[in-house]
């Protein structure tokens, strides 16, 4: 007799000391959650000296768990020929995770593979099986599993997905400077409100909630750092079991703060909360939500097979990192434990030669109409794809691949890339104001970070699959891209106003629909051999100077109006994370004023209506008249306290955390206001009422003057002039100059 067949989705997978792996799915057939085992044996190797490998192999013939060693060549990328190695079977991932940490302390001048792979990668390439899969499989009367089918694909454009279900759970206010009154409880089913009342009847709420919709995905807001904890130490103080876990076998698992190092910055996470069966995401602790939100997230948590509540908190590198060491072990390829190669040796001239980065063609500074910007579609992927560049492959002849079969990196890459294309275009097949387009574009944006991390990582000096002559034939190739568009385009009558790194922006006289640039755009891309796109055409883009100096451009600081009235801003005050937040606020509404303007001759009436907020923004400052929670700053720090020598008001405000007892870790962010007085800053943790006209209030002023300065300079307001007028008043600003420099655009 057959076992029965069970068609579903994989929600969750984690390991199962006694039998494996615990996995959930989703039923297809009656909605319902099923929870199933599986036994999972898994592979590592050592490699090294053949007598260490000889005493290796005595001291696991004997070892529990263990069962089976065997002596085999496997392909190491960084070595040409084949490595002896010596294979370990063990019975559970569980097993294998402690032995290893044990041998790895025993035998230290060896060399493993295979060693640290997570359970979810190794998954994904024994069965293909991903977050959300859809699967087929056969289970005995335990629920057992005896085989698994995937019937999806990872790169399915439009994939069938389960009917999730979905609770979020918030504070009613910012529990880090605020006392919570309430927790806010809502689903597609029901919304409601939980007062924290002393004997917890929220918690048999929640409970009740958790027990009869049974959320798939738990969202919430400072879930990590302050609902959870919370929650938890309620109900143990309250006697009120709470039913977090779909496993009840199970605590809530919480893994460390940590802080690390990334692209030039110190990056602080704090401790995360997981769960078992259902998954926990904190929308303040999701890395990338503000950009794709639970789309993406989930569309991240697909492709690179990382675990959801993993996709949703851990940065794209780390997924990068997952679908190479995929797609090796799908190419029986050795996955290095730690990378032991070195950069090359290189002459200083030879480092000149190689190390220059990506191309910067400086722009021309001031106001430009009939402006398209053309774009290679993720120029670096694809140049890495087109020139297939990897770490045990040989590099291209600039854009020429040296070998025809792809390496580890592009392979990896590959699908990624096409399928953004492919959901890029699906979501030019619906409306602007779609959902499904708007999900689309979130699904496409997750990609796109997976992309733009790809580079990077080819030079990280840890990245498994990493090499920085890799990663330098890459900036190579896309310098001789930008050069060679560069010659089409002033080949074809076209005026090269800016070029930054993987697009151009064009001016021609009489060039102002689509159209115009259809056929530059054709012979661009013959010409290098990659995609490119039309971004848009601006009605008009200013390029702006250095604040320091006005004769220096600024390569990424600008700001246009798209012929379609959406606006593009890129270095101003509103895209910094440290600018308070009615302060990017007021530079934004000014922004949208001046792309209210649909030609050259409405732009006076939009300049003034501009100035007008400005203005207003002033008054409103000056008369205190803005809520203290709308300009507090974002600041950070970077090292721990005491290494700093001189103490910048981020610091400041992190020593008043520290003298209220909370610690403060290097990469974390502190909020707080500027202040009159001594302390001329105040923590915003520390709560409490702020009287607002306590607020350093010429502070204030000026980063609104320098904020609105960005905005005007380009049309005659020169930036100290317009300081001095916020801070002074009693100067006379050009206003009627600005007719005359429009004309002139």
């Amino acid at each position: 007799m057959s076992n029965p067949t069970f068609r579903g989705w994989l929600l969750d997978l984690y390991l199962n000391q006694q039998d494996g792996l615990t996995l959930w799915f989703i039923s297809e057939s009656d909605d319902s959650r099923v929870c199933f085992t599986q036994r999972f044996p898994v592979t590592f190797y050592a490699a090294g000296a053949s007598d260490d490998l000889r005493r290796l192999w005595k001291a696991l013939r004997k070892e529990p768990g263990v069962t089976k060693l065997a002596r085999q060549q496997k392909q190491d990328v960084f070595v040409v020929d084949p490595v002896d190695v010596l294979a370990i079977d063990v019975d559970t991932p569980a097993h294998q995770v402690e032995l290893f940490h044990r041998l790895e302390d025993q035998f230290p001048t060896l060399i493993w593979y295979d060693a640290d792979v997570t359970i979810s990668t190794r998954y994904i390439a024994r069965y293909g099986a991903f977050p959300l899969a859809l699967c087929q499989l056969e289970a005995d009367s335990q629920n057992r599993i005896q085989s698994l089918e995937t019937l999806n694909s990872r790169w399915d454009v439009m994939p069938a997905l389960p009917p999730l279900r979905i609770l979020e759970l918030a504070p009613d206010v910012d529990p880090t400077h605020s006392t919570v009154q309430a927790l806010n409880l809502r689903s597609d089913r029901f919304s409601q409100s939980l007062p924290l009342d002393e004997h917890g009847s929220y918690l048999h709420t929640i409970n009740a909630a958790l027990s009869a919709y049974d959320p798939d995905i738990l969202v919430t807001d400072w879930g990590d750092s302050w609902l959870l904890p919370f929650l938890l130490r309620q109900s143990e103080q309250l006697g009120i079991p709470l039913a977090l876990n779909r496993d009840p076998s199970r605590p809530v698992r919480w893994q460390k703060e940590i802080t690390y190092f990334s692209y030039g910055h110190i990056i602080f996470r704090p401790e995360e909360a997981h769960l078992f069966g259902r998954c926990h995401v904190d929308r303040k602790s999701a890395m990338m939500w503000s950009d794709y939100s639970l789309a993406g997230t989930l569309e991240m948590a697909r492709v690179t097979t990382l675990p959801i509540e993993k996709a949703a908190r851990v940065s794209p590198g780390q997924g990068i990192s997952a679908m190479q060491v995929i797609t090796a072990l799908q190419k029986d390829i050795l996955v290095p434990y730690q990378k032991r190669q070195v950069e090359e040796f290189k002459s200083g001239l030879q480092l000149i030669q190689s190390d220059r980065g990506g191309m910067i063609y400086q722009p021309k500074v001031g106001l430009h109409s009939d402006v398209a910007e053309v774009d290679f579609v993720s120029m670096y992927p694809a140049v890495i794809i087109h020139g297939n560049i990897s770490p045990e492959v040989p590099l291209p002849d600039v854009l020429t691949p040296a070998s025809e079969e792809l390496g580890v990196v592009p392979l990896t890459l590959k699908p990624i890339y096409e399928k953004r294309v492919a959901l890029k275009v699906k979501a030019r097949s619906y409306p602007p104001d779609h959902p499904m387009a708007k999900t689309l574009k979130a699904r496409s944006s997750a990609l796109k970070w997976l992309l733009v991390v790809c580079f990077g990582f080819l030079g990280y000096k840890n990245a498994r699959y990493g090499r920085i002559e890799a990663h330098e034939a890459v900036t190579k190739g896309g310098r001789e891209v930008l050069l060679r568009a560069k010659e089409v385009a002033e080949e074809e009558g076209f005026e090269v106003l800016h070029m930054y790194v993987d697009a151009l922006w064009l001016r021609k006289k009489g060039c102002s629909k689509p159209e115009h640039f259809e056929d530059v755009m054709h012979k661009i891309s013959s010409r290098t051999g990659l995609a490119i796109a039309l971004d848009g055409i601006y009605r008009w883009v200013a390029f702006l100077p250095s604040k320091t100096d006005p004769r220096v451009p600024i390569p990424n600081r600008y700001f246009g109006v798209f012929q379609s009235g959406e606006i593009k801003v890129r270095g101003l005050e509103a895209r910094r994370r440290d600018t308070p937040r009615w302060i990017a606020q007021a530079q934004t509404e000014m922004l949208t004023c001046l792309g209210q303007a649909k030609n050259r001759a409405e732009l006076p009436e939009a300049l003034h209506a501009a100035f007008h907020v400005y203005e207003q923004a002033v008054k409103r400052l000056k008369q205190s008249q803005v809520p203290p929670e709308l300009l507090v700053v974002n600041g950070k720090v970077s090292y721990a306290l005491e290494a700093y020598k001189s103490a910048t008001a981020s610091v400041r405000a992190a020593r008043q955390l520290q003298a209220a007892g909370m610690q403060i870790r290097p990469g974390q962010r502190v909020r707080f206001l500027f202040m009159q007085g001594e302390p001329d800053v105040y923590a915003w943790e520390l709560g409490g009422q702020v009287d607002p006209a306590k607020l350093d209030q010429h502070k204030y002023l000026e980063l609104l003057a320098k904020a609105g300065g960005s905005v005007l300079q380009p049309f005659g307001i020169d930036p100290q002039v317009l300081m001095e007028w916020t801070l002074k008043g009693g100067v006379q600003l050009p206003l009627d100059t600005w007719n005359k420099t429009l004309l002139e655009v």
